[in-house]
């Protein structure tokens, strides 16, 4: 090799991977110095192997088309060389040909099929008018004859040239013309748009592509329409007008390069034959161009092709859903009948700016929101472009929801392309300049990444490469001008700047939506964006809050302050807004946030947690939007707060075990000295510990039986603490207690299985110390129980302490307090059913334990029979059932929704439990339990139930205990009816389901204890 030639650049500097470059290279004839500027342009191709095989492929397709050409006698009518001299002479064709080759593998099969086609990459790109003319001219289409008394197809510049032709070309001989032609159009733009990769050629804006690939669109079906008019009017004129009516991104003149195309039609009658004429044009414009598909007419894919203008007037006004009127922002009149299609958008367009004004815009926004979350795959949210986090789909959203608050008023945000309503959204003032700057930077640069994509192969995706895959994110980078830095190469740079972009797209909702209102709001900062209040009203109306005027005075009495607080308030609440605007009760919340914040001004931690801590600040607003209950003991016990946040072992909320907690709770109250001390810092211990079950109960950190074993032992931690001090305070001076005192705990305190708004029922047994008469053991007993109630239940801002005796021996009339010998007696002589069912729950809560222990052993031969209980019994206990079915609901309770009474509610449940025990407990020791759940499975494991009557009743009695609970949360106070509407569901909803869509979480609910309830009739009623 001489020394001219070693400054040629090897294929390996040209980063040519391929093994064959070399010999590709030879072929060319690019090995010498003249061939050194294509050779570094073919190494900026944003695949050099892509781009030389492809051109290789290309060179030789001419030169067997000359041969063929030599062979007819075509001479020299087709110069092989002619391709090697342009490149060589043009670099715009250089750059715009190896930037297409290196970017399309199937555009350069495109151009290998008919080699000459390269000679088109050298024209300019042609006006809307060439466009319509070539594909129309391609099936000798010419204007239809227009309908007797239609109006005059418009003037307007965009519009003249489309409408209604007549081609003489149809079928498969329609479809190839018109798919060669359009890719033709598609390949010169994308060479124009690729150029500057290659060459220093001028960058083609993103908002260029998208309006010619949309001008591009309308003369493709255009087109399609011309041979479908022909298709099914082959001998006639058209007798009817269809007008199309371009949506989405075509209608917004956005469109990307492989992409479906939205449209709806409007016609003149609305018959069969018309719709045969929409159905073939959109089958011929499938095949020949891209999917054009008309979901989003009226009804969706059920409904109508074609309708009539006033079928579509009445649709819109009657029945159409937000988001329908979200996909009319960007209708546009396209072609067929363009006055037709005008006459549409000017009276369906105005009803788009009343969406906002109505009840369930919040509900479907919120809903749609969730849906485009939801349908993308958990794996591919971090790859999807349109669909994942910080998404195209996340920018488009925000700025439609943002166009239908204010367009309503504002009539300079009514415009279609997402860019030009985030230009629009800046002048306006309704969100920052710089924020809509990053923004537009942001969807442009996201948009430029999928038309690559889709440009690689020709196909439709929004999907980056997978992680890892190193050359396809170089090739991407490349394709998409990205430079390397000096200390990283283009691949990297792209994943670092895809990784800033989504990060601020994530953001997109605090920056669009919150940042403007509080930056609105902070009078600190005299260069910050206005809003008027009645945009601010609007905008905050739209984000779900019921009371907007009074959601603003919140933010200007949080972030309306001069001094550090307001500055950290106005860092904040964007974040918390947007959290607020989730919950079921965003008014609520931002009021009992209000609330928070000046009852604790003075506390140093407190804003600084919610700074520094997101964990905390997401929980925490969370809970205050969810639950009036929680809310009111947080204010109450803030040092609960900082316990929001995850530790070592996950939440802090739920870290202590049960036993922990009544330790604990029992420890700190005994140091105090009184009664009535013991006893308020033993409230003020509970209401603690009450607002960290519920916190972690709203936010699903804890499971239903979890729930109730930490009531129930908070619960006897409290009656510990509060019997130990009145027995102190009130044994004889310098004397030990004449009695010893047990408390049982009945009901749900002895199933451990208390609610929020459970009482407490308990039974009290004594006996006296040696040397004591019993007597008097028992009135000191009395008077103790007395007090104990008395304190416990005094009048208290906390929630209610009240302890419930009624279901001791002759209930309210029998004595408080009795001996061990007089519970036996009276249980082996006058109990009733009732009375020995309800011991089935029986369990030492508070007081001496060896006492308790001695009464559950004595009263085990009533609850335990040895040879079960006979039929009589049985039939006793279903018509008690029977009766408190019909006596104890209360009056205009749904019993369908009645979490306590109702069918397949708590009572069905834990009658069958109580009942299967009662009969086989002798001989089953699993079912010697106070707990629900565990007779139940007991019973199921001794095939006393079937696995199926198993699942049923548990899953019923957990649905209706956790809903039981959810409604206390929400409402604040004990409360057993669910609601068949509102917020308090919606809160039920999302405490129980996660979801605040009330209507599901009903049906839910149904579906659950229905099944219950067919199981209760099968176990407790015998039913077959």
């Amino acid at each position: 090799m001489d020394s001219s030639r070693s400054r040629v650049p090897s294929p390996g500097r040209l980063g040519l991977l391929d093994q064959r470059a070399g010999d590709w290279l030879d072929y060319l004839g690019w090995t010498d110095e003249d061939a050194i500027p294509m050779l570094w342009a073919l190494s900026r191709a944003p695949d050099p192997d892509l781009a030389l095989g492809a051109l290789v492929r290309l060179r030789e397709a001419l030169a067997a088309e000359a041969q063929g050409g030599e062979a007819q006698g075509g001479g020299g009518d087709i110069d092989v060389a002619a391709l090697d001299s342009a490149l060589r002479s043009d670099l715009r064709l250089r750059g715009r040909l190896l930037g297409l080759l290196g970017s399309s593998s199937a555009l350069g099969d495109h151009l290998v099929a008919q080699p000459t086609r390269w000679a088109l990459l050298r024209s300019p790109l042609p006006s809307r008018e060439d466009v319509l003319a070539d594909l129309l001219g391609v099936v000798d289409a010419v204007p239809e004859a227009p309908v007797e008394g239609a109006p005059a197809p418009s003037q307007s510049a965009d519009l003249r040239s489309v409408g209604t032709y007549r081609a003489a070309v149809i079928g498969g001989a329609a479809v190839n013309v018109l798919r060669s032609a359009y890719r033709d159009h598609v390949a010169l733009l994308a060479a124009h748009d690729v150029a500057s990769t290659v060459e220093d050629e001028p960058v083609l804006p993103f908002a260029e592509v998208g309006r010619r690939l949309a001008d591009l669109a309308d003369a493709a079906l255009t087109a399609a329409l011309a041979v479908a008019v022909s298709t099914v009017y082959p001998d006639s004129p058209m007798p009817c007008r269809l007008g199309v009516v371009a949506m989405g991104k075509g209608g917004a003149r956005e469109l990307n390069y492989i992409s479906d195309v939205d449209i709806i039609f409007v016609s003149e009658p609305a018959d069969a034959k018309t719709g045969r004429v929409a159905g073939e044009m959109m089958r011929i414009g499938s095949m020949a161009f891209f999917e054009v598909d008309a979901a989003l007419r009226p009804e969706g894919k059920s409904g109508e092709l074609v309708r009539t203008l006033e079928s579509h007037e009445a649709y819109y006004r009657r029945w159409a859903k937000t988001w329908e009127f979200q996909a009319q922002l960007k209708a546009r009149p396209m072609t067929g009948d363009l006055a037709l299609a005008t006459e549409y958008y000017d009276t369906v367009h105005p009803l788009v700016w009343t969406a906002s004004e109505r009840d369930d815009f919040v509900h479907d926004v919120q809903a749609m929101r969730r849906r485009v979350e939801e349908n993308v795959p958990e794996p591919l949210r971090e790859r999807e472009l349109k669909l994942g986090r910080g998404g195209l789909r996340d920018v488009e959203f925000a700025v439609q929801l943002l166009q239908l608050v204010h367009g309503r008023t504002d009539e300079d945000l009514r415009v279609a392309s997402t860019v030009d309503a985030l230009g629009a959204l800046r002048a306006g003032g309704y969100i920052a300049r710089e924020d809509g700057a990053n923004l537009v930077a942001a969807y442009e640069f996201l948009r430029l990444l999928e038309h690559r994509l889709q440009l690689q192969r020709y196909k439709r995706t929004h999907l980056l490469p997978e992680d890892g895959d190193r050359e396809a994110y170089r090739w991407l980078a490349r394709a998409a001008h990205v430079r390397p830095s000096s200390r990283h190469d283009a691949a990297e740079v792209l994943l670092e700047q895809l990784r800033q972009v989504r990060s601020r797209v994530r953001r997109l909702h605090s920056k669009l939506f919150y940042r403007p209102l509080l930056d609105s709001i902070a009078a600190y900062d005299a260069e910050a964006l206005s809003l008027s209040s009645e945009a601010m009203e609007r905008q905050l109306a739209a984000l779900g809050f019921g009371a907007p005027r009074h959601a603003l005075g919140h933010l200007r009495a949080l972030a309306g302050q001069n001094n550090r607080r307001g500055r950290i308030q106005a860092l904040l609440l964007p974040a918390f807004m947007e959290w607020l605007a989730d919950t079921p009760d965003p008014d609520a919340g931002l009021l009992a946030y209000r609330k928070l914040c000046e009852e604790h001004q003075d506390v140093t931690w407190f804003l600084r947690i919610l700074r520094d801590d997101s964990i905390v600040a997401r929980r925490l607003v969370t809970v205050l939007g969810t639950s009036a209950f929680v809310s009111e003991l947080l204010l109450r016990n803030p040092e609960v707060i900082p316990e929001l946040t995850d530790g070592a072992e996950g939440p802090v909320l739920v870290a202590s075990k049960v036993s922990d907690i009544a330790s604990a709770l029992s420890a700190s109250a005994s140091r105090h000295r009184t009664p009535e001390k013991v006893i308020a810092a033993a409230r003020s211990l509970r209401r603690a510990e009450l607002a960290r079950i519920g916190a972690a109960d709203v936010l699903g950190l804890v499971s239903v039986p979890e729930v109730g074993k930490r009531l129930s032992a908070v619960w006897r931690a409290v009656l510990e603490a509060s019997l130990a001090a009145v027995m102190r305070d009130m044994a004889p001076e310098g004397q030990a207690p004449p009695a010893r005192l047990a408390y049982i705990g009945m009901g749900r305190l002895g199933g451990d299985e208390l609610s929020y708004g459970s009482d407490a029922d308990v039974m009290i047994v004594c006996d006296p110390v040696e040397g004591v008469a019993e007597d008097v053991a028992v009135r000191w007993a009395v008077q103790v129980a007395e007090r104990v109630g008395k304190l416990l239940s005094s009048p208290s801002s906390d929630p209610p302490l009240d302890l419930d005796a009624d279901l001791r021996p002759e209930g309210r009339n029998g004595p408080l307090v009795r001996t061990l010998a007089s519970y036996r007696a009276y249980y082996s002589k006058w109990a009733e059913t009732w009375e020995l069912q309800a011991l089935l729950r029986a369990a030492f809560a508070a007081g001496d334990r060896d006492l308790g222990l001695d009464f559950l052993h004595m009263i085990d031969e009533f609850r335990y029979p040895a040879e079960g209980v006979p039929p009589k019994v049985v039939q006793e206990i279903r018509r008690m059932k029977a009766r408190i079915d019909t006596e104890r609901l209360p009056r205009g309770a749904d019993p369908a929704t009645h979490t306590k009474l109702g069918r397949g509610g708590l009572a069905d449940v834990e009658w069958c439990a109580q009942l299967l025990t009662m009969q086989h407990a002798a001989r089953v020791p699993g079912l010697h339990t106070t707990t629900t759940l565990e007779a139940l499975e007991a019973a199921a494991a001794a095939e006393l139930l079937s696995e199926g009557e198993r699942e049923a009743l548990v899953q019923s009695w957990l649905m209706a205990a956790r809903t039981r609970n959810a409604l206390v949360l929400a409402r604040g106070k004990a409360v057993d009816q669910l609601p068949g509407q509102g917020k308090i569901l919606a809160a039920v909803a999302s405490i129980c389901a996660g979801s605040s869509d009330g209507a599901e979480f009903l049906n839910q609910y149904l579906r659950v204890t229905r099944h219950g309830r067919k199981a209760v009739d099968h176990v407790f009623w015998g039913e077959i």
